[in-house]
């Protein structure tokens, strides 16, 4: 009767063996997040971009999600569609924004030309993005209703951790590869020059780790095709066990019963506040290396690498420890208290030494740990399993409003109080160094908040006892 009861979930092999498949999309999907962050130095100098032009870029990855509620729509999808068409729909825009994103880099233009009112090639870059950044956003709550389907009563928080890691595989990848690649293939292209015209020059290949990115991103979205088989196969073990989940189907009308969830609330909050110190900084760290600690810019992407390289040993650890020992909230507090601390020291106007930037990275690596890997596993304890997608997508669409819109801030402050770069380019003279205390303090900011509702969090925890401090894994009688 025992192995009548099992079903294809309770098989180590299988349930690793889809996470593994699964995690190849999301692996692919954060290369091509944070490809063009290193690149930023060549922008300027190949495309004439701006730091607020790159602002514009980096932000344009929650435009849609966020104005044309696009990500709340694919949790709804989710829900009502499931894991598999969600996943393939996904998978799927994500090479078309990044198709759209290649052929813009490719493509430069003039600086008179413009869309909108928005330089013609930023514009078309952001757009790619944009799509992008719809399919990615969608990928990510999908493959976490996929994890707590597999793993639910087992190793869930190891699971997501373990997951993230191998994306936060793809950011390191990011962070390291763009300017190697983009020097390897260096070759005859159409760069800006100094005065707006366009000039056939000997110089790096923008375009090559973008074209790499979508290489990456097309195996991603062959491999949701194997992942889909193990599903059905899933589905039949489930039904054939008699084992079959009693639940609800979702309601339109669940919306209201999450979004008046005063715990559903709080994580979002912490969610928005904690990613909006961490991804935006990404976005301008190998500038950072360069101009506050003198690295070089062919060398500066190497030091914010160490950041997710952490990731891939500590969030599965904690993820671990969440499953055995509980301690969620705590953990989550821990997490977002490293954050004020590293940013606090990167905006001090002293201690310019490359070796401190590598300390504070690593540091800030752990905290990215801490946080996501007690963070999404307490939504399930929280949330009901059905309404997961939609709640997913909408915890999402609230982060993608930091990640749209710090970014952009981050660029605008960038050049608000660094008015002699702008001179400078304008004039075509020698380009001084960014000053980046300023970015560095709204970073820190965002830390504080974060870990002020870390303990909003905890202390309605412990009103509606949610079991955010108790362990996820669920001993078998």
């Amino acid at each position: 009767m025992e192995t009548i009861n099992k079903t294809l979930r309770d098989s180590k092999v299988a349930r690793w063996g889809a996470l593994a498949i699964i995690s190849i999309t999301m692996f692919a999907g954060y290369f091509l997040t944070d490809v063009m962050s290193p690149l930023k130095p060549m922008l300027e100098s190949e495309f004439g971009w701006s730091s607020t032009n790159y602002g514009i870029f980096t932000s344009a990855y929650g435009w849609l999600n966020v104005f044309l509620l696009m990500l709340i729509l694919g949790g709804l999808v989710l829900d009502k569609m499931g894991a598999r068409f969600t996943g393939l729909m996904a998978s799927g825009i994500m090479v078309l924004g990044a198709s759209i994103k290649y052929w813009a880099i490719s493509n430069p233009c003039t600086p008179d030309s413009t869309i909108l009112g928005m330089h013609t090639q930023v514009f078309l870059a952001s757009v790619g993005f944009a799509i992008f950044g719809v399919g990615v956003e969608i990928a990510g709550i999908t493959v976490s209703k996929i994890i707590v389907k597999w793993f639910k009563g087992y190793e869930m928080a190891l699971a997501m951790g373990l997951q993230v890691a191998v994306a936060r595989m793809g950011t390191l990848l990011a962070m390291a590869a763009p300017v190697p690649l983009a020097m390897y293939f260096s070759s005859k292209h159409t760069a800006v020059s100094a005065s707006g015209e366009l000039i056939e020059k000997m110089g790096p290949s923008i375009s090559a780790p973008i074209a790499f990115a979508l290489l990456l991103l097309v195996i991603g979205f062959i491999a949701f095709f194997i992942y889909v088989t193990m599903d059905k196969k899933l589905e039949r073990s489930v039904t054939a066990s008699g084992n079959v989940d009693k639940e609800e189907p979702f309601k339109f009308a669940d919306i209201k019963k999450i979004i008046l969830n005063k715990g559903f609330w709080l994580i979002a909050l912490l969610c928005v506040l904690f990613y909006s110190s961490v991804f935006p900084f990404i976005k301008y760290a190998s500038d950072l290396m360069v101009n506050k600690y003198g690295v070089d810019p062919e060398l500066a992407g190497i030091i914010p690498s160490l950041l997710p390289l952490g990731t891939l040993f500590l969030t599965p650890l904690f993820g671990s420890i969440y499953d055995k020992k509980g301690k969620g909230a705590t953990i989550m507090i821990i997490g977002a208290g490293l954050i004020v601390f590293v940013h606090a020291i990167f905006s001090l106007p002293v201690l310019n030494f490359w070796v401190l930037a590598v300390a504070l990275v690593i540091l800030l690596g752990v905290a990215l740990s801490l946080v996501p890997s007690a963070m999404w596993p307490s939504v399930p304890k929280i949330i009901p399993e059905n309404q997961l997608g939609t709640a997913f997508s909408l915890i999402f669409w609230i982060q993608n409003w930091g990640l749209m819109g710090v970014p952009l801030l981050i660029g605008y402050v960038l050049d608000l109080t660094n008015p002699a770069v702008l001179e400078a380019k304008a004039n075509g003279t020698a380009i001084p160094v960014y000053d980046y205390t300023a970015p560095m303090l709204i970073f820190t900011l965002f830390g504080i908040l974060a870990v002020v509702v870390g303990f909003m969090l905890k202390i309605e925890d412990k009103k509606k006892g949610y079991g955010l401090e108790k362990p996820n894994i669920v001993k078998k009688a």
